[in-house]
């Protein structure tokens, strides 16, 4: 039997993208895509290049008939909807905002769904925490050697994110005639997605203390994250890229390129690519997602198959954008 899947707040861009996935994922039916402000209308006539593909609307209903809810939600909004709209004791809930990924506001209930760090946990897990496109891609970038107990000083990063990352409300930022042949950082060292970051890094190392300096920046294309991270550290480039080969082996959507990377290779994937560089005292290393499949609802379709037995891969076996 197909899992029966809802989504809360389907007409966004991680909306799209989790209407698009799981449209073409062969083990599940969409039993309702809510939304207030578009009830009635076509999904079609909102992501018009669906047309063909679905004839299902938009609902102002809810129902209890299903196995898993998405929440495509802005933050915030996740735990006001919830607390709304109690749902019923045995479905399952992936939320993509920011609202239960931290211990303080998730509690025992809510696991953090990073498949490549809690893999086990979120295949036993009720109620996941989506995390963030920019944790996921330093995420990537700095779990082995956490897990090896290897972040032994600073942390420093520079990180640019296309504009989906922003959400599809309008802002300053956000039009064409700004974003174009642009570039600009926003939020140097204060990004809310540090803390999250710095969470899973004290979840594998204890012990880690240091501080990590982050700089984000808002590139003028529209889909992807590209990190370089470094930090002072004793190993090898040949010791470094053995780490992250192993640490990663078992893992279906990261890889590690010997070869540097660029961003096309994992644009339209849910992929995370990291390549390792050593540069005196220092490792260098690169990490791109695209931030609305493996930083967004690419991910929340990759733990729902682990939520439910399925093969981590299903529905997600995507063709990159490549040129």
């Amino acid at each position: 039997m197909k899992i029966k899947a809802g989504i809360v707040g389907g007409a966004g861009y991680t909306g799209g993208e989790m209407l698009r996935l799981l449209l073409n994922h062969d083990g599940v039916e969409i039993a309702f895509v809510h939304s207030n402000s578009n009830a009635g209308n076509l999904i079609s006539d909102v992501h018009t290049d669906l047309l063909g593909d679905t004839d299902l609307r938009f609902s102002a209903e809810l129902s209890d008939a299903i196995d898993v809810l998405f929440l495509c939600v802005g933050h915030g909004d996740a735990k006001k909807f919830l607390d709304a709209n109690p749902i019923a004791a045995g479905i399952k809930i992936i939320d993509l905002s920011q609202d239960f990924r931290l211990h303080a506001s998730a509690g025992d209930k809510w696991v953090y769904g990073l498949p490549e760090l809690n893999r086990e946990s979120i295949q036993q897990a009720s109620f996941i925490a989506n995390p963030g496109c920019f944790a996921t891609c330093i995420q990537l970038a700095l779990l082995p050697l956490a897990a090896s107990g290897q972040l032994k000083s600073d942390i420093h990063i520079n990180a640019t994110t296309g504009s989906t990352g922003a959400g599809q409300s309008l802002s300053t930022t956000s039009h064409f005639s700004w974003r174009n042949n642009n570039l600009s950082v926003y939020k140097a060292f204060e990004h809310q997605h540090l803390n999250e970051i710095g969470e899973s890094l004290q979840q594998l190392d204890p012990a880690f203390k240091a501080a990590i300096d982050f700089i984000p920046q808002r590139g003028d294309f529209t889909r992807g994250i590209l990190a370089a991270v470094y930090m002072d550290s004793e190993l090898s480039k040949e010791e470094a890229t053995k780490l992250y080969t192993d640490y990663y082996a078992a893992h279906p959507f990261t890889h590690v390129s010997a070869k540097n990377i660029d961003l096309k290779q994992v644009v339209n994937t849910n992929k995370g690519l990291v390549h390792v560089e050593k540069h005196g005292n220092k490792l260098l290393v690169i990490s791109i997602i695209d931030n609305l499949l493996k930083g967004a609802s690419g991910q929340a379709v990759q733990n729902m198959n682990l939520l439910f037995g399925l093969d981590e891969r299903q529905g997600l076996r995507l063709k990159g954008s490549a040129f």
